[in-house]
């Protein structure tokens, strides 16, 4: 008789306070996702992931002042610093995106210096935060580009934080809409509450290593496919569907061999994800502006036959996996993305850990061997 009731995943189990985020559970319709009070899917409407940053870091959204001070400390620190560079372009070019984006957080974290738990204050962890907010930009963009044999491109300071990452990584400025529906993409995916790789953070920083550990081991986590590979496996699926008029059989037989569909259900959200319409919105402009009909009706016909099938929702990685591959970024480099804008959940939870710490370390029940001995000679 087990003697205490296991909870296998941390299913149900609420282990902290947190007044980063949180998602409601309404009796009826859709859960909500809201940063700091306010609907993800308003914030995605209305503000830039500057504003979404400093709502993440702060509290509240920036004053124009603010927002102004804000985005020219974030321009000033684009530049990777030369160690860095050098770690990057001494990997192998067919290196997984992954282990490139988490050995450049903790390459950046090397040019810092170390400091003692006493020695930490709100103000280094908010600038190692806001480095890091800069940076990644710059270290995804060089991944595409060397995968693809061309020169890295430094990230521009003229241009707002999600157009100089596009202009880095294609080679051209992109068209406003195209920069609106990624910049979409990068608020919806900033934040949510004690998802797999902010509670491996959160543990991290609970025993007081320093703070890019807690990020690095973040993005190990985000590197699993049950999290942040999800948006990459999406286009795997609508791939091996290939056309909408396959949906349907495609979908049953995935059921009978008992395969997971990846960019469907979530283990918080039970009657929909309220971030898909604002994402889905997003992704129809991009089918739109590159006359990909054929990709929104397979999209389209996947999800309703899923729907008739099991009655499960997409996700938000369900319209950001095709969103991204229309913006022309490699599948691989979905994840990474995924990393910039998440950094900024993560950076939030780990200076709450600190601001009120107490060493994560959950119990376990044994079921092995009982007591015995060594016999023999």
């Amino acid at each position: 008789m087990s003697e205490h009731e296991i909870k296998r995943g941390l299913a149900g189990v609420v282990v902290d306070t947190t007044g980063v985020s949180s998602v409601t559970a309404p009796a009826t319709g859709p859960s909500e996702l809201l940063y700091r009070g306010y609907p993800v899917q308003d914030l995605a409407a209305r503000c830039t992931v500057e504003e979404v940053a400093h709502l993440l870091w702060y509290g509240e959204l920036p004053t124009t002042e603010q927002l102004v001070a804000f985005e020219r400390a974030e321009r000033e620190q684009r530049a990777l610093p030369d160690a860095v560079v050098a770690v990057l372009d001494a990997l192998p070019v067919d290196s997984h995106p992954m282990d490139l984006v988490r050995t450049a957080v903790s390459a950046i974290g090397a040019t810092w210096p170390t400091l003692a738990p006493e020695e930490r204050t709100r103000e280094d962890d908010l600038a190692r935060a806001l480095q890091l907010f800069a940076q990644l930009p710059a270290v995804v963009a060089r991944v595409q580009r060397r995968r693809r044999g061309l020169e890295p491109l430094p990230l521009r300071t003229d241009l707002g934080w999600s157009a100089a990452f596009l202009a880095a990584a294609f080679g051209q400025e992109a068209a406003p809409e195209v920069v609106r529906a990624f910049e979409v993409s990068m608020v919806l995916y900033a934040e949510h509450s004690f998802n797999a790789s902010t509670f491996t953070a959160r543990v991290v920083t609970s025993t007081l290593a320093d703070y890019h550990s807690a990020v690095t081991a973040a993005v190990g986590a985000l590197k699993g496919p049950l999290h942040g590979g999800a948006n990459e496996a999406v286009m795997g699926v609508l791939a091996e569907v290939g056309s909408a008029d396959r949906a349907v059989e495609w979908v049953a037989r995935a059921r009978a061999e008992k395969r997971k569909v990846m960019g469907f259900g979530h283990r918080v959200y039970k009657t929909g994800d309220s971030r898909v319409p604002t994402m889905k919105a997003a992704l129809d402009v991009m089918v739109e502006r590159e006359g990909r009909r054929d990709l929104a009706e397979l999209y389209d016909a996947v999800e309703q036959a899923m729907a008739d099938a099991t009655g499960i929702r997409p996700n938000l990685d369900y319209p950001s996996g095709p969103a991204y591959a229309l913006m022309g970024f490699d599948t691989e480099l979905f994840t990474p993305l995924f990393v910039m804008a998440r950094v900024l959940g993560w950076t939030a939870h780990v200076r709450e850990q600190v601001e009120a710490n107490a060493l994560i370390r959950p119990l376990s029940q044994y079921t092995g061997p009982g007591r015995r001995s060594i016999t023999g000679n």
